[in-house]
């Protein structure tokens, strides 16, 4: 099974006892590798990331049978995605004893220690600058930025609607242009 085999029919297959875990296996080639860069934007952490995305495809295993396409698949996906992520932060902050900017600032660190990280880079500098944002900010910025989706299509995700979204994704660049200016 390709990953180019359109979403309908992998919904199909998947229905199917007897092609459910060739058509799984379909679905989490087609769509791991974005939904990694979406996590990892989110947790920054590459071990972190990869624990979600374990967490996003058993959900995904156990909710796709119930899952009714009023929305596309890659929707359904992101809204899992964020969640989990979302559900990953908290779970750390109460792990942690710290306060929230001492987390994000955490989250800042950890950016600073990879191994390839140069202060002087734009790409790292951006970086920074998206660790600073709050995190709802944080997650329509990857979505725009990096993702390109569609407003129309965020407000699904999100639920969230497309006006809030303009201004969340406005002010997020903004912030972002004055850390990069200033720092």
């Amino acid at each position: 099974m390709g990953v180019n085999i359109h979403d309908t029919e992998l919904l199909m297959q998947f229905r199917d006892p007897e092609n459910k875990e060739k058509a799984f296996t379909a679905i989490i080639k087609k769509y791991q590798e974005k939904l990694y860069w979406h996590v990892r934007r989110m947790v920054v952490d590459h071990d972190d990331a990869n624990d979600v995305l374990q967490n996003i495809f058993i959900r995904v295993w156990n909710g796709l049978q119930n899952f009714r396409e009023d929305s596309q698949l890659y929707t359904w996906l992101y809204r899992i995605a964020t969640n989990e992520c979302l559900s990953f932060l908290e779970q750390q902050k109460k792990k942690a004893t710290f306060s929230l900017s001492d987390m994000e600032s955490g989250l800042s660190n950890k950016i600073i220690a990879d191994k390839h990280f140069d202060p002087n880079k734009l790409e790292w500098k951006l970086q920074l600058a998206i660790q600073q944002l709050p995190e709802k900010q944080r997650i329509v910025f990857g979505l725009r930025y990096y993702d390109e989706m569609p407003y129309e299509e965020m407000s699904r995700v999100l639920e969230t609607s497309e006006g809030a979204l303009k201004a969340s994704y406005h002010h997020a660049v903004k912030k972002i242009e004055d850390y990069i200016l200033n720092y």
